[in-house]
């Protein structure tokens, strides 16, 4: 089963959500229906970025890393291909 690195970027403020998650459009839906916390208040939501990974673990590694750039630039790098996420695991 593959899981999935997603960036989520607001459509209204310049924010990103990092998430993993095995199905990326579901939890694209998610964040902009039910969920009741940070992705809520900078609704709608759209998928501006998504790598396949063959596990979880894997994955969620690749969240951590981009998690920890807490920076726009970098996200924005990685979004538009400049650079490749598997160079940081």
């Amino acid at each position: 089963m593959q899981y999935w690195l997603y960036i989520l970027q607001a459509q209204i403020t310049d924010t990103f959500y990092t998430g993993s998650s095995d199905d990326p459009v579901r939890r694209l839906q998610y964040h902009n229906g039910e969920s009741k916390g940070y992705t809520r208040q900078h609704r709608p939501w759209q998928l501006a970025y998504s790598h396949p990974f063959d596990s979880k673990e894997k994955a969620r590694k690749a969240e951590r890393i981009v998690k920890s750039w807490k920076s726009k630039k970098m996200i924005r790098l990685l979004i538009n291909g400049t650079i490749d996420i598997n160079n940081y695991l």
